[in-house]
């Protein structure tokens, strides 16, 4: 896997250096901000493949941030802060976070989080980077769908829901694991969630949503996603 480039947003300098120095030493590549300006214009410049935000920031509020960035990115965001509300908590998750981690933090649970954060969105070999079946392409790379060939606009969940489904194609994979492995362990979802998400990509990309012929239900499993070999 390519070296990946991690934006770090924080006013604390003292932390994000150390925090950086950490990230570094294990093959990642971080850029620092302090604020949503400097946040912005890093974007604007540079790739990034994950954000670490804090929610307290000199300029504006790190969730407000978040919504910004979420009307034109898909990029992981994992929210690090010292607000430990459970009310912070699903707002992180329900304006599009990833991950949410409290302060004061160990650094090795935050190299795990990112670790596993960028392993689950981009690990993947070059044969699966683009999977097609019947008019629909996705491609995992650029995290773009196409269907006879004209784009498909999907939100940033069901985008790795499909994803995932994709990386697991043609194998039954039980609701409870597509919760933890998409949303993430101790996200505050029901599985009814699931199941709208499930609803909204049949209606983007089936030509009959009520009878698939791609994602199927797996009666008393979960799901799966058909893809002709």
């Amino acid at each position: 896997m390519s070296q990946k480039n991690i934006l770090l947003i924080d006013d604390d300098k003292d932390l994000s250096l150390v925090i950086s120095d950490i990230l570094e030493s294990y093959g990642y590549g971080v850029s620092l901000a302090v604020n949503r300006k400097e946040a912005l214009s890093l974007l604007s410049q540079h790739i990034f493949h994950l954000i670490i935000l804090d929610i307290n920031l000199p300029d504006t509020i790190g969730f407000d941030l978040c919504k910004e960035l979420r009307e034109k990115s898909t990029v992981p965001i994992i929210f690090a802060s010292a607000r430990t509300s459970e009310t912070d908590r699903i707002t992180g998750f329900e304006i599009g976070g990833d991950d949410y981690l409290p302060k004061p933090y160990s650094m090795q649970e935050l190299l795990v989080r990112v670790n596993a954060l960028i392993r689950r969105t981009y690990d993947f070999t070059t044969k699966e980077q683009l999977i097609t079946f019947g008019d629909i392409s996705v491609n995992l790379t650029t995290r773009t769908v196409l269907k006879d060939n004209q784009p498909v606009s999907l939100s940033l969940r069901e985008f790795d829901l499909l994803a995932y489904l994709c990386r697991h194609k043609n194998k039954a994979v039980p609701k409870e694991k597509i919760l933890s492995d998409v949303w993430g362990t101790y996200a505050p979802v029901e599985p009814s969630t699931l199941t709208v998400h499930i609803r909204w990509l049949r209606e983007k990309l089936e030509k009959d949503p009520a009878h698939p012929l791609y994602i199927k239900t797996i009666f008393k499993v979960g799901y799966l996603l058909e893809v002709p070999r």
